[in-house]
């Protein structure tokens, strides 16, 4: 998604959604490989955005934002919205499980 914004976003937007995209799989790998099951909860909660800096809420408020500044389109914030509830909702019942 982010290629196609303004040279000008590389080091702005661009780069903050991506870095928070990359950060809600790093989390989940980190926690995992964690010896107890509290650890790995901890940092799924920081994945799903229950920490106010949560990747998954970050990067969600992001396509916000990229849409509003007409970056994407209101079917492509749509549909990153969407993608980030469903790890949402897989990360919330792995928690649940654990």
């Amino acid at each position: 998604v982010t290629r196609y914004f303004p040279k000008e976003e590389l080091y702005g937007l661009s780069s903050q959604m991506r870095r928070a995209a990359v950060s809600i799989p790093s989390n989940v790998a980190e926690g995992f490989r964690r010896r107890h099951n509290k650890e790995f909860q901890q940092f799924l909660n920081i994945a799903l955005g229950s920490s106010a800096l949560g990747s998954s809420a970050e990067l969600e408020t992001q396509a916000v934002i990229a849409k509003e500044l007409s970056y994407i389109d209101g079917k492509k914030e749509e549909e990153l919205i969407d993608l980030i509830d469903y790890i949402c909702r897989m990360a919330s019942n792995l928690i649940k499980k654990l």
